[in-house]
């Protein structure tokens, strides 16, 4: 599964998990005060986050904002994503660009089309992505 992965920077890891980390509170801030299109637009910029943590730390760093993307270069370093999380990152990549532009919607802006309990699922398939981005950091720190 790991192939012959090393760990190339682990600093560059640990701030784009920082990161992802921060964003995802201010997702479940957003959440709380009812910015709901914010909320899951964080959640999915938390997801992208951890993914190119992951990416930063094999020395792969992508550019882009695709999850399922970011998700298939991970695969192509040998990098098994459970169907799971696979899920998560097809869910998310959806709350990328409607979240934000009113040309997304035929009419009504963003803001008007979010509920709350899409962003607390999206905050919940966030969080299944960054434990899982640790689990696998975590698996290859221990195999070193």
């Amino acid at each position: 599964m790991w192939g012959a992965l090393n760990i190339v920077d682990e600093n560059e890891f640990n701030r784009w998990m920082r990161s992802a980390v921060l964003t995802l509170e201010s997702a479940k801030r957003d959440k709380a005060n009812g910015d709901y299109n914010w909320s899951c637009f964080k959640a999915h910029q938390a997801a992208e986050k951890a993914l190119k943590a992951l990416l930063w730390g094999l020395g792969n760093p992508k550019t882009g904002h695709s999850l399922i993307e970011l998700g298939n270069a991970l695969k192509n370093m040998d990098i098994e994503i459970p169907l799971n999380v696979y899920e998560a990152l097809a869910r998310l990549s959806k709350f990328y660009i409607p979240t934000r532009y009113p040309d997304a919607w035929s009419e009504g802006v963003p803001e008007e089309y979010y509920t709350d309990n899409e962003a607390e699922e999206a905050i919940r398939l966030a969080e299944s992505v960054i434990e899982w981005v640790r689990d696998v950091w975590r698996r290859l720190l221990r195999r070193e």
